[in-house]
């Protein structure tokens, strides 16, 4: 261990006892107390990466909440930023002057007047981003006798995918943020989707932190047989939050290999680096001797990933609905085997089509996994449109056949918003509905405000 004395401030260096010349990545987790102010927050980012950096790392983590903590909601709205903001691109400065890749490991990310992302960066070496995963578990957890009553969701709006891992120089890295640690099939899909290392940065409250979190991470790295690095605010940052530290980083056989320390009252240091190596030959050679991936009983139990691939939909292609074509600029969200897109006539604000892609006409003609996977995708866009649209309420309508309305001869379902009051009666929305095809009924959309509505749409799900 080594000792650096900064600006009257104690900055320990933690080095891995495994460390030598031979390492494939050197990685590093930084800890720090993050406040209000983002300008100082940034400094010491910037110090923690260039004492990171003198101790050879190429890859360098941060917590969550990089950017700032507050117990103000409104004052968080007012400090957070977009991707495209100031304190974005001084991240990726920092990136590209020290040559290494940056995991922002928690960032306030601004979509819209009213909307917040909880939202882990990755930046390559290059200043560029590589990867956006938005934290999809929020932590609304209230337990008065430990002190915690925190509510993320008062601020914050969920993400909606579990992004594929992206290669760097440690391998394929997968991004999860604090509170997804308790959920283990984010990981499990994560490590079947090809991931070397877990990350999860964090702001852990000091009940819990003491309570469970060397033993979530521990379980994760070897549940996965992958390396796991968790990236952790430490010490009291307002009057409301104080956070427990020990950031770590642990090997594929579940051992703590460089951490920094945990949060001590008498001891409220915060700035600190742990350092170590990740070798892949390490993760080989554990899953070799423990085969557990190839040991998973598929045939009794299997995880399923809704997957966005918005990278490749269709090459650009329109959709075939029936004998219609749906332009791909209307398309918002695909899945395996469907796909939602923009209405060209409404029943209400927010009225979209969530179709199979395959060219069925009945409920009746799809497989297991076609319905499974229409019936997830429709909640989760379902999800996503009463976030936009400020609604608590959806009808979801399948008009299955042309007895029963069915105008288009594709499997389809219909999500539309509601509000209070919206109709004078409530199941007038059916009225509205079985017509809403026909002559002389609401007018044609254009294909321009189509687009530009599922391009705004996109934001919940892509990239």
């Amino acid at each position: 261990m080594i000792i650096f004395c900064k600006n009257f401030k104690r900055l320990s260096i933690f080095i891995s006892k495994k460390m030598n010349s031979n390492s494939l990545c050197t990685v590093a987790v930084c800890q720090f107390t993050a406040s209000r102010s983002k300008d100082a927050n940034l400094i010491i980012v910037k110090r923690l990466i260039d004492e990171a950096r003198k101790n050879n790392a190429n890859m360098i983590f941060l917590p969550e909440a990089t950017d700032f903590i507050t117990s103000d909601k409104s004052e968080a709205h007012r400090l957070a930023e977009s991707l495209e903001g100031q304190l974005v691109s001084e991240y990726k400065t920092v990136a590209k002057k020290y040559n290494v890749w940056l995991s922002v490991g928690g960032f306030h990310e601004k979509i819209g007047e009213n909307k917040m992302y909880n939202t882990h960066i990755l930046i390559d070496n290059t200043g560029n981003i590589k990867s956006v995963y938005r934290k999809i578990h929020l932590f609304d957890v209230s337990i008065p006798e430990k002190n915690i009553n925190l509510k993320e969701s008062k601020s914050c709006t969920p993400g909606f995918e579990i992004v594929p891992p992206v290669e760097t120089p440690a391998g394929m890295l997968a991004l999860s943020v604090c509170y997804d640690v308790r959920f283990p099939e984010i990981s499990l899909i994560q490590r079947k989707m090809g991931a070397h290392i877990l990350t999860y940065p964090s702001a852990f409250t000091t009940s819990t932190g003491a309570a469970h979190w060397e033993i979530l991470l521990r379980a994760r790295a070897i549940e996965n047989q992958c390396y796991v690095i968790a990236a952790a605010q430490y010490g009291q940052h307002n009057e409301k939050r104080t956070s427990y530290g020990q950031s770590m980083i642990i090997d594929p056989w579940g051992e703590v290999i460089s951490q920094c320390p945990k949060y001590n009252e008498m001891f409220p240091t915060d700035e600190s680096v742990a350092v170590a190596e990740i070798d892949l030959e390490t993760i080989n050679r554990i899953q070799q001797e423990m085969p557990v991936q190839s040991h998973r009983r598929h045939d009794i139990y299997n995880l399923s990933l809704l997957a966005n691939t918005v990278e490749t939909w269709n090459d650009g292609k329109p959709y075939h609905f029936a004998d219609k074509l749906i332009p791909s600029s209307t398309v918002f969200y695909q899945s395996q085997y469907c796909f939602a897109f923009t209405n060209i006539r409404c029943v209400v604000p927010g009225h979209v089509l969530v179709s199979t892609l395959r060219r069925v006409p009945r409920l009746v003609d799809l497989n297991q996994e076609e319905i499974a996977d229409l019936f997830q995708t429709v909640i989760k866009i379902q999800k996503a449109m009463e976030l936009e649209h400020n609604a608590e309420s959806s009808t979801i309508c399948v008009q299955d056949g042309k007895y029963a309305g069915q105008t288009i001869p594709q499997v389809h379902v219909h999500i539309l918003p509601r509000k209070q009051n919206d109709f004078n009666r409530n199941d007038d929305i059916y009225l509205e509905l079985a017509k809403h095809d026909s002559d002389g009924a609401q007018l044609f959309r254009s294909s321009e405000e189509m687009s530009k509505e599922a391009e705004k749409l996109r934001t919940y799900f892509s990239i």
